[in-house]
């Protein structure tokens, strides 16, 4: 079964932390990394740069950040659900923001978890140790593969 992590973040420095919080964790699960919605859904679809990826080979979760260009997290996480092949990918919102309304909005659109990202790096590694050990080793995703 596939173990990648799908990373979704225009923030090049939340990138970096996130991938140095995963290594400092011993996290050695495959991270793609989309740098905005648009390239997410082309990743989750197979479609654009992505195209022909073996779409049986879906993520075990999906880190999705809220505030992005061409297309935010909220936008990505409703073409998620709505879609057969990826409406049961677990997808955390792993973001920055504090909006009651962005949690709220998030959770009524199907996030199977919101995770505030903590400005201090270490507290922010805990964090992706916590996600890591959760979604990576202890909960059993679904096998989309076989629908």
């Amino acid at each position: 079964m596939n173990k990648s992590i799908l990373l979704v973040d225009d923030n090049s420095d939340d990138v970096f932390l996130t991938m140095r919080a995963l290594k400092k964790n011993n996290i050695a699960n495959d991270v793609v990394v989309a740098n905005d919605g648009v390239e997410a859904i082309e990743y989750l679809f197979g479609t654009g740069k992505y195209a022909g990826r073996d779409l049986k080979q879906m993520p075990v979760v999906t880190l999705l950040d809220l505030k992005m260009p061409r297309m935010d997290g909220l936008e990505v996480l409703k073409l998620v659900r709505v879609n057969e092949i990826t409406k049961l990918l677990p997808v955390v919102v792993l973001t920055a923001s504090r909006e009651d309304s962005d949690i709220l909005k998030s959770y009524k659109m199907g996030c199977n978890a919101y995770v505030r990202k903590p400005v201090e790096f270490e507290q922010f590694a805990e964090a992706i140790r916590r996600l890591g050990l959760f979604w990576l080793l202890l909960n059993e995703p679904p096998n989309l593969a076989r629908g």
